[in-house]
């Protein structure tokens, strides 16, 4: 009998240490911009972080993995990072899809609108530099986002540089996706493109303006009552991505507002999370 128990125990502990996260700096030779930011990080409760200085990706490998990959960009306005409930909270659930997760903690644009890209950029460069030591399938490697990280990741998807740090499919909850004042998230442009961008930089991170048919095909869910991030920013690109006839899905709920992330407060959670996995097992994982 104990030596049951101990065997029992002894799995209990492998498997635990078996989907131990990794953390890994994003510039382990320093990053090629800067935003001016200097200091320590700072803990503003609730999973919320600011002054970020040594962006980094926090790998969750699947015990038994299929090959996809997501990295994920929580929101934050351009401001703050929510890395809880927009992040790492939703780690153990895409492991047991067989998913390899990834929390991309980026740092924010302080007056130099370049930045996150290039952080979302080399956290795509990262995950593919170690597909064979993380058993991923280089033509499945996805990124999402939350609110202002739904922005980051709709703009890695539209304004990629290269094959390299091009994704292969996008995932975006309640996303900023315009820069357009009339119904974008007022934070989020101001952090981004500060007090009076050109017309150009608008249009250039209006991302349902930078729609072609190689965009990556989609996912995207919000709520029609959310009133911090208009639902016209997820429509929108939705029919941008339908325009151009790029594969997407699109969920609304009546209800839930902003910001629910993996909350389970959010009524609709066990319904955007079913259309999630019935769209990965039939569009990513065919």
């Amino acid at each position: 009998m104990k030596k049951v128990l101990l065997m029992t125990l002894l799995g209990i502990a492998t498997s635990i240490m078996a989907q131990k996260p990794i953390t890994l700096p994003l510039w382990a030779e320093g990053a090629p911009n800067t935003n001016g930011q200097q200091g320590n990080e700072q803990n503003m409760g609730e999973g919320r972080v600011a002054n970020i200085t040594d962006p980094s990706i926090t790998v969750y490998k699947a015990e038994n993995p299929n090959g996809t990959a997501i990295i994920m960009c929580p929101g934050g306005g351009y401001a703050r990072l929510a890395m809880n409930h927009e992040g790492h909270d939703m780690a153990s659930w895409f492991n047991s899809l067989g998913i390899t997760y990834v929390v991309l903690k980026y740092r924010m644009p302080n007056g130099n609108h370049q930045i996150p890209l290039s952080d979302a950029e080399q956290a795509i460069r990262i995950v593919r530099k170690h597909a064979s030591e993380w058993n991923i399938d280089l033509n499945k490697v996805g990124i999402m986002g939350a609110s202002a990280g739904g922005h980051l990741a709709s703009t890695l998807a539209t304004h990629y540089s290269s094959k390299e740090t091009r994704p292969d499919f996008q995932i975006l909850l309640y996303p900023v996706i315009t820069m357009d004042k009339s119904y974008t998230h007022g934070g989020s442009r101001l952090n981004l493109l500060g007090k009076e961008p050109s017309k150009e930089l608008e249009t250039l991170y209006s991302n349902e303006l930078q729609v072609n048919s190689d965009t990556p095909q989609a996912f995207i869910t919000l709520s029609s009552d959310d009133r911090a991030v208009p639902a016209a920013n997820g429509v929108n690109y939705y029919l941008a991505l339908v325009n151009h006839k790029v594969p997407v899905a699109l969920h609304a709920y009546p209800t839930g507002g902003h910001g629910w992330g993996f909350r389970d407060n959010f009524i609709y959670k066990r319904q955007w999370t079913e259309e999630l996995e019935k769209w990965i097992r039939a569009v990513i994982q065919p």
